[in-house]
């Protein structure tokens, strides 16, 4: 679990409501907050964006204007530009994370869908529960092997019978 930061969109949050420094504590201490959780969502410091050519943590970068912002700060901006916005991902997304938080925050960020090699299972199921598509790459397809470079524009079309394992075309 995370230490909140002064410097980081939940920290902001904090200290704007009044809360001291010494009293931001963790994103853990602090579930009951939407507020603070949704700015906390894809706040790892160990993230790999490949939008952000090498630079770690909870960066990316906006489109088409490509300023750097923290994912927090990007997804607002898209929500606020009326952009839905997508997340391309590889292997086991959703491993290790805050499971119920990873999904809600995923939702309130604004994300119709996440594209992944695949998924762990309960994150998965969360997802889809919050309204977030988990789309799954054919075997032995994957960004990397599709040329995808996060530039591209998508256009998902679910079908009605939208169940697990059925085809979708992106």
């Amino acid at each position: 679990v995370f230490k909140v930061k002064e410097e980081t969109p939940a920290g902001r949050y904090l200290k704007s409501r009044g809360v001291e420094a010494d009293n931001l504590t963790s994103f853990g201490a602090r579930r009951g907050s939407a507020e603070v959780m949704t700015r906390g969502t894809f706040y790892n410091p160990r993230l790999a964006n490949l939008l952000m050519d090498g630079k770690v943590g909870p960066w990316t970068r906006h489109l088409p204007s490509g300023d750097v912002l923290e994912v927090y700060d990007a997804a607002k901006r898209y929500v606020d530009e009326g952009k839905d916005t997508v997340v391309i991902a590889g292997a086991e997304y959703g491993t290790g994370s805050s499971r119920d938080w990873a999904a809600k925050g995923t939702k309130l960020l604004g994300i119709k869908a996440v594209i992944a090699k695949s998924f762990e299972r309960i994150h998965r199921s969360n997802l889809a529960g919050m309204g977030v598509a988990p789309l799954a790459f054919l075997p032995g397809e994957g960004a990397a092997e599709l040329g995808i470079t996060g530039l591209e524009r998508f256009s998902i079309e679910l079908p009605v019978d939208f169940r697990p394992g059925c085809q979708v075309e992106v």
